[in-house]
């Protein structure tokens, strides 16, 4: 018996909960503000018509929304209504034929107090801001609160509707201050947040540069949210100055690097690169460039022990100060070249694996003396620049490159050699070739008035008698025969 009692004690609490959920039609979904929702006229009353919008809470219109210009209300009971939720704080739900209809202050009310975006029009640019008109009302807009950013010119907003939240609600309704900007950072956030839980490393997007750093670029790849592009990852190519590559306002292709928590606006670090979105131009350099070959490039940093020229973008090939001229000593690369300075240069030795080029300015220049054979014979007299004196004998150049010595010995078989001793260097002086040695880069000479003995005697050891100084002593000789006879 009391098992049958409990159940019948039971059953009218189910029955009833089943009666009240069949009441209620199960409508238990809720609204959103500036939802636009089609229900029936329930009631009209004085100053308010009643809505059903299909939950548990009846909607309220005003009646001055729905009349026509004579201040007529046509719609009955039992009429559908188009209509867009303006307010609901859980008890009420105040509806408007727009999201910006004539409303209430009491509609406006609640959209300031449950921070509820209204649509208004902007009238005029006044003082320190604008006019704006909500459901209506006159309202203020400050400069500052129209636009995340300055605009290009203040009057742009004037005659264009917007969304705006009503920040300040005094007097009764008669100082009524709104922003646009609080609602652009609110969707902003919004917007954000979704494209941050969808960005992943690797990602190519599109951006727009915002700022230039010394250290790098700024680049927007969507509506508030920037990433660096490090000076390192601007191109391939060595930056210096990343003004004179990239400017504000300039669209460019990027790959995301990294993604890391930050102390950005919104909480992130991203590290993006320009250089990454084409390939590592060493990944293409097989048979790119052949040993021997003569190609030109660009000077962009010096070493202590030589110059690096970029031969192509990302491409950067050494020019060690052994290899920069054949026809000086070369102490410094800065005595021969400087950064930004195009030269020509020999392909030398290329190591891929290793990421090295040598190359040579000297060998694209030429070597002075695979023509010294034809330039400077046995016997032929030339002038030269005393380059510098020693105590074995005097280095006289005889071109750039290309530098002969006058042993001691030789200068005291000068008719005047008290004369040779007094030249100092850079003085001419006029000598005559007695040996070349190409291959060893040695060139032997003599002064150019040595003894005619010696002078005889060497030329003819050494079977150069068709030389032109040979010549001329022959044409001597045969001359004093002819005065003698």
């Amino acid at each position: 018996m009391s098992e049958e009692k409990s159940e019948k004690q039971d059953q009218p609490e189910e029955s009833f909960a089943a009666l009240f959920e069949n009441y209620e039609g199960g409508r238990t979904e809720r609204v959103q503000i500036g939802e636009r929702i089609r229900g029936k006229i329930i009631s009209v009353g004085k100053d308010t018509i009643y809505v059903d919008t299909g939950t548990k809470i009846d909607g309220v219109v005003e009646k001055n929304e729905l009349a026509d210009e004579n201040g007529t209300v046509l719609y009955k009971e039992g009429d559908m209504l188009e209509l867009y939720v303006a307010s609901y704080d859980g008890n009420e739900i105040r509806l408007s034929r727009s999201v910006s209809g004539a409303g209430s202050l009491h509609m406006l009310r609640d959209a300031f107090e449950n921070v509820i975006p209204l649509e208004g029009k902007v009238k005029t640019q006044i003082k320190g801001g604008y006019q704006v008109e909500v459901a209506q009302r006159r309202a203020f807009c400050p400069m500052s609160q129209m636009d995340l950013r300055p605009g290009n010119s203040a009057d742009q907003h004037v005659g264009k509707s917007y969304h705006f939240l009503i920040t300040q609600f005094e007097e009764g309704g008669k100082n009524i201050v709104v922003s646009r900007r609080e609602l652009l950072k609110r969707e902003q956030q919004e917007a954000v947040s979704q494209f941050m839980s969808g960005l992943e490393v690797g990602a190519e997007l599109d951006g727009k540069v915002t700022r230039v750093m010394p250290y790098g670029v700024f680049v927007e790849i969507f509506p508030g949210v920037e990433g660096l592009v490090h000076v390192s990852e601007v191109r391939w190519s060595r930056v210096e100055k990343t003004d004179e590559v990239l400017h504000v306002g300039d669209l460019v292709r990027v790959k995301v690097l990294s993604i890391e928590k930050g102390e950005k606006r919104n909480g992130v670090k991203i590290s993006l690169s320009m250089k990454q979105m084409t390939g590592d131009p060493w990944d293409q350099m097989e048979g790119r460039f052949q040993i021997g070959e003569k190609i030109k490039g660009k000077v962009v940093r010096c070493a202590p022990f030589g110059a690096f020229v970029e031969i192509a973008e990302g491409i950067e090939g050494l020019v060690h100060v052994s290899e920069m001229s054949y026809t000086r000593r070369v102490l410094k690369p800065e005595d021969v070249v400087q950064v930004g300075q195009i030269v020509a240069v020999v392909v030398k030795e290329i190591d891929i694996p290793r990421r090295r080029i040598s190359l040579s300015i000297k060998d694209a220049e030429g070597d002075p003396w695979l023509e010294v054979a034809e330039k400077y014979r046995v016997g032929w007299s030339v002038t030269g620049t005393i380059e510098k004196k020693e105590k074995f004998g005097y280095f006289i150049s005889l071109e750039p490159g290309v530098t002969g010595l006058v042993p001691i010995s030789k200068i005291k078989s000068s008719l005047k050699p008290g004369q040779i001793e007094k030249l100092k260097p850079g003085d001419p002086l006029r000598v005559m070739v007695e040996e070349v040695h190409p291959a060893e880069r040695r060139i032997t000479l003599i002064p150019g008035d040595a003894k005619e003995e010696e002078g005889w005697e060497q030329f003819t050891a050494a079977g150069q008698k068709k030389s032109s100084v040979f010549g001329e002593k022959l044409q001597e000789a045969l001359q004093k025969s002819k005065e003698k006879s």
